[in-house]
């Protein structure tokens, strides 16, 4: 009984000790014998690993062992590395957020107040307004990437032959069979062109349920965030219910620039529900 007590009170210890240890340090404790192989693959001490690492809330039950979440969070993999990655450039990650509520809202425009149409299809409301609402968003941990492309193939001699993309998706798609097999697959959304002078590229994902929430307003508050002028490097802010990126445009020397922008999401199969999304900003 004592002897059990010990073990009960040293699996504790060490329980609370994983809890400021990162996945590298967890990963090489675990293979030391196979009694700290044990402590250290419970499922307690990844979530609590995860979320800390992430700096996202609980988001409840999961379909995945959270050290599969860690992996796929943390191990370097992005959505170009395994589909097109032909056309990957570069990239950098921007962190994690959550979707509380089954309704996004796009935006191309971080100029508050941000404007909300829900006339006419999402195409429509794309190509007048450059934002949208969309439903069946799946609720939990989103990531988010800003990522640089090749373009896709065009006929167009102004274009220079790079996107910029941001990219989000949800912490459970890279273990998905229906991902892994290739049968899930982007629609777009629609896609707007923009011809006239601007000052960046911009794009934004919220949660709806947190629109009016006072950190979206730090979102919006782009002077705290996207550098100065004559800064080229993009710039992301995240919050824990809503991503933006912005990059500064150089001066075009007095000519237009004509900026294309296209809105994408995979679904879950058919009809199930929305586990990635993408606003991808072209220059022409």
């Amino acid at each position: 009984m004592f002897y059990f007590i010990v073990k009960r009170y040293e699996d504790d210890v060490w329980t609370e000790i994983a809890k400021f240890l990162d996945g590298k340090s967890l990963v090489m404790l675990a293979v030391t014998c196979k009694w700290f192989n044990r402590i250290m693959m419970e499922d307690i001490v990844w979530k609590y690993a995860c979320l800390r690492d992430l700096q996202v809330p609980d988001p409840g039950k999961v379909e995945f062992k959270w050290i599969k979440l860690y992996a796929a969070a943390f191990d370097g993999s992005h959505a170009y590395m395994s589909r097109q990655q032909e056309k990957h450039i570069d990239w950098m990650r921007i962190g994690a957020f959550s979707f509380e509520s089954h309704a996004a809202f796009l935006t191309e425009s971080l100029i508050a107040p941000l404007k909300i149409s829900k006339n006419g299809t999402v195409e429509k409301m794309l190509q007048q307004n450059g934002c949208c609402m969309i439903n069946n968003i799946k609720t939990g941990i989103w990531i988010a990437d800003l990522q640089l492309v090749r373009c896709p193939v065009c006929d167009l001699d102004s274009c220079d032959g790079t996107m910029q993309t941001l990219d989000a998706r949800h912490i459970e798609l890279f273990l998905c069979e229906g991902y892994l097999n290739g049968s899930w697959d982007y629609d777009v959304l629609g896609s707007r062109e923009i011809k006239k002078q601007a000052d960046g590229a911009s794009g934004g994902i919220f949660d709806m349920k947190y629109l009016k929430d006072q950190s979206t307003s730090d979102i919006l508050d782009l002077k705290s965030w996207v550098g100065k002028r004559n800064d080229w490097q993009p710039k992301a802010m995240i919050t824990l219910h809503a991503v933006a990126v912005n990059t500064n445009l150089q001066d075009n020397e007095g000519k237009i620039f004509r900026l294309q922008i296209k809105y994408h999401v995979m679904k879950a199969g058919k009809d199930g529900e929305i586990v990635s999304i993408r606003i991808s900003q072209q220059l022409l």
